[in-house]
């Protein structure tokens, strides 16, 4: 009797959990600070006006929409790789941009391939193994997708 009612007071009290949150679906949504728009940028070029122009994207992204507004991630890959070593021209550019909550990812895959470690690389981007699957797992979690 007592393991009855133990489990009934555990379902009552799991059920009122459930419609206090808002219903099943709202106990597995994104955290109410995840912002409504997320973008995620390719950057595949070595050319530093191209990474110029995605970080001027980035910043003009915030400076319109608010930086708590919108979630952005800047993907490197391939020969853009290179802008993101320590020795970069574009370093400076992309120390602010992370400081304003720009997430910036090398792609490890490219990274392999031209012999760079994480030591060549700028301190606090991120990693990701694959720049191109990241970005496909963006789009298909609904980040729209800018290839400046």
């Amino acid at each position: 009797m007592f393991a009855q009612r133990w489990l009934r007071a555990v379902v009552i009290a799991l059920v009122a959990a459930v419609a206090a949150t808002g219903g099943i679906g709202s106990a597995f949504a994104q955290p109410a600070t995840a912002a409504a728009n997320k973008v995620v940028v390719q950057v595949n070029d070595a050319d530093p006006i191209k990474w110029n122009l995605a970080l001027n994207n980035a910043r003009n992204l915030q400076a319109d929409l608010g930086a708590k507004n919108v979630d952005i991630e800047i993907v490197a890959y391939g020969p853009g790789i290179g802008m993101l070593k320590a020795d970069t021209v574009v370093g400076n550019r992309i120390g602010e941009a992370l400081g304003s909550g720009v997430k910036i990812v090398a792609c490890e895959n490219t990274m392999r391939g031209q012999k760079l470690t994480k030591s060549d690389m700028l301190e606090g981007i991120g990693y990701v193994n694959a720049g191109v699957v990241e970005i496909m797992q963006r789009q298909q979690q609904g980040w729209t997708y800018l290839r400046p």
